[in-house]
This record gives C-alpha cells, structure tokens and sequence, in this order.
C-alpha cells in the first residue's frame, strides 16, 4: 500500500514538473477537500486579507467563511462582460497595500468552469511580488492544457484527477509549496496525520510531511489508477490534446455564432470570449427564441438527452460569473436570500434570473467530430423555437 501511493505521490509531482524539494502533493477526497484544507488552515488572523476574483467556484468561495470567522478581510475582485475577464489594471490595485506581519491570501482559477476564460498565469508572480500567497484551482485548466510548476510557482494547487482522465471519482489532491505548508495551522488532528497522541495529557505530535495533511486511511485501491492515468496523459500529450480541442472549440463557438432564426435573430448568445484567445474548451451559453427570450434550460437539457448529449446546466457552483454573465446588480441580490416556504423557482424569479443559468458544453480528449455534428444537429432544433412545454420539472438547483 505504501509503495501504490507514494508512486501515485510522484507520478503527480512528476507530471506537473514540481520540484520534490519545493512541492509536496496531498491526497485529498476531490478538488473541493483540497481547497477546504488550505481554507481551514490558512493561519487568517484580524488585518488579513482574502483576494479572490468574482470568477470563482463554490469551494473556493467558502474559504470566505474561515477567512471572515478569523477577522480576516475577504475582497472580490470583480470581473467585466462581455468576456468576463478581470481588468488587469484593477487587479494590481487590490494586491497593493499590503505589508507588516499580515498573512495574505489570493485565489483565482486558472481557467473558469463556467466561461472557460483563462485568466493569466502571470498574476501568480506579480502576487507574490506584492507579498500574497497564492491559491490557484487548476481543476478545470489542467485537463487540456499544461501547468508546470518549475515555471509557475503558486502556493496552492487544488486539481481533480476525474476531470483529467475520466477516473476515478474521490480522489483530488493538493499540491502546495513545502514553505507555504508550513504556515498553516490545522484545526484538528485524526487518525494518519499525527505520531503520537496522549489523552491524559491532551498532547500531539504532528506527522511529518504531505501525512500531516492526509485524515484517515488513503484511498489505495484507487490511487494506482491515478499514477496509471497520468502515465496515459503522458503517452499521448498534454500539448496534443490542447492541441486537439482547440479547433473543435472554434467549431463549437462558429455553430453557436451563426445559427439565425427567419427573423435574423440570433439563435443563441454565448457568456464569455466568441474566440479562442485564452479560453479552454469550456463554453458557456443559452438558446434563444425568436422574440430574444432565453429558452427554458430545463428543455434544453431534455432535448440534449435525446440527441444523446451530456450538458451542464445552470450556475455551475460559480455564482460570481453567472451575475456578471447576467447583469444582476448587488442592489437586485439584497434581500434576495432564500425566504421560508421558497422554491429555487421563485428564487430564481426574486434575484432576476432570466432562466435558471446557462448551459455549459464541455469537450476533452475523447472529444471528435462527430460529437460536434451531433451538436449542430442539436442546436438546429432551437431555429425558429416559440414556445417549449409546459411539464418541465421543478429546479433542484443552480
């Protein structure tokens, strides 16, 4: 067992070019264990502050909550539509005025899970030249494109291996630089990430290294299988495979583009970058009908069922985006809490939701041609749409 996991350890440090003498990786039970551990640990005392874009997912907009219970500031960095990009001059305003003894963390994703815009690797230097730590969640970036952490030094790295190669589910991991591991101050201790422990004392001694991190027994059965799937990304090419969704994304994005209803009206409208200019494979968008209403996602998920497509609809755990994506001011959002007796519809009515989100598509490395004609086929569908049925099932979430 020892051995299967400390070779799933290195294949990972491996592929991501990470230093062993500057990085540890950490088993974590998904991409969201690996940011709640940073989260919890993070040592956020009064004076702190917490950066993060608009642009961000769910688990990494937890971190607000450890941040705020600690006195620390947490500050979004806002993004701007069209392409839902953050203004880089606005960025380096809010990373100035730092200084003293304060510990100072900024998140961002290295591309959106919802739009698929890819914000700059960059901002991780000119961070750090500010005096921040970095946590930067690659889970959507790192299936198609290479991170390589001999160039890029982030503190954190939160990924998901499912996301890279299909499976297997429940396992993530954080990679972190060994310094940065070394402020952290973890709430708890349990089982595998102590060397002693007395109870009539009430007194621990941590584990040494990634162990210290690592709560109860690791997943060993399925961590070969990350080692085995790494090992099949290698083989093929993480530059091939970016190579190879590229243009089917353009092809996405033209079909997306082009198709008019008999008035001249759009078929759909797409949430982020129209081209391939720092963006993945990732494309946010809703159909429209003729008259400009967004048509019910709901349908749109019930069709793609019978085109046999797999789409995401909704928020996609990424509340920042969706409300620049649909213009929802901060003064449309108080007081637009979930009330007693509430439905997600009638949330979705109070906060001005024109739907209940977008739709996403998403194509990887299995990805072809035929799946995109298949698409178009799909979208065609949509031309000239008036009006969709009426027994569309309740929301359930966004």
């Amino acid at each position: 067992m020892t051995e299967l996991v400390e070779e799933a350890r290195t294949s990972v440090l491996h592929f991501f070019n990470a230093p062993e003498d500057e990085y540890a990786a950490i088993f974590t039970p998904n991409a969201t264990g690996a940011l709640r551990l940073v989260g919890e640990a993070y040592p956020f005392r009064p004076g702190d502050r917490f950066l993060l874009s608009f642009d961000n997912h769910n688990s990494v907009n937890g971190i607000r909550e450890f941040a705020r219970a600690h006195g620390a500031d947490a500050t979004y960095v806002p993004s701007v539509a069209p392409e839902l990009r953050v203004d880089a001059s606005e960025l380096a305003r809010y990373l100035t005025g730092t200084g003293g003894e304060h510990h100072n963390l900024f998140a961002y994703p290295a591309q959106s899970n919802f739009s698929g815009v890819q914000h700059p690797l960059e901002w991780i230097e000119q961070a750090h030249a500010y005096g921040w730590d970095v946590l930067l969640d690659a889970a959507a970036f790192v299936p198609t494109n290479r991170l390589d952490l001999a160039r890029w030094r982030p503190d954190f790295v939160s990924l998901s291996f499912y996301k890279m190669f299909g499976w297997p589910t429940g396992v993530g991991a954080l990679i972190a630089r060994r310094e940065a591991l070394a402020k952290l101050e973890r709430p708890w201790f349990s089982g595998g990430t102590i060397l002693a422990a007395f109870v009539q004392r009430q007194w621990h001694q941590s584990a040494p290294g990634p162990a210290h991190f690592e709560d109860g027994t690791m997943d060993f059965l399925n961590l070969p299988a990350v080692t085995i799937g790494l090992r099949f990304l290698e083989h093929i090419g993480i530059g091939r495979i970016h190579d190879h969704v590229r243009p089917l994304t353009g092809e996405l994005l033209d079909t997306l583009a082009t198709l008019r209803h008999a008035n001249g009206a759009p078929v759909a409208t797409v949430y982020g970058p129209l081209g391939l200019e720092r963006r993945g494979s990732t494309v946010a968008f809703n159909f429209l009908h003729p008259d400009g209403r967004i048509v019910d996602e709901r349908y749109v998920d019930r069709l793609a069922r019978d085109h046999l497509i797999s789409l995401r609809t909704g928020c996609f755990c990424n509340p920042g985006a969706g409300e620049v994506a649909f213009t929802i001011s901060r003064e449309t959002l108080v007081g637009g809490e979930f009330g007693e007796g509430m439905t997600l519809d009638d949330y979705v009515d109070a906060i001005g939701l024109p739907s209940g989100g977008a739709v996403r598509a998403s194509l990887g490395l299995p990805s072809n041609q035929a799946d995109l004609n298949r698409f178009a086929a799909f979208a065609r569908e949509f031309v000239d749409l008036e009006d969709v049925p009426h027994d569309l099932p309740p929301r359930t979430g966004c």
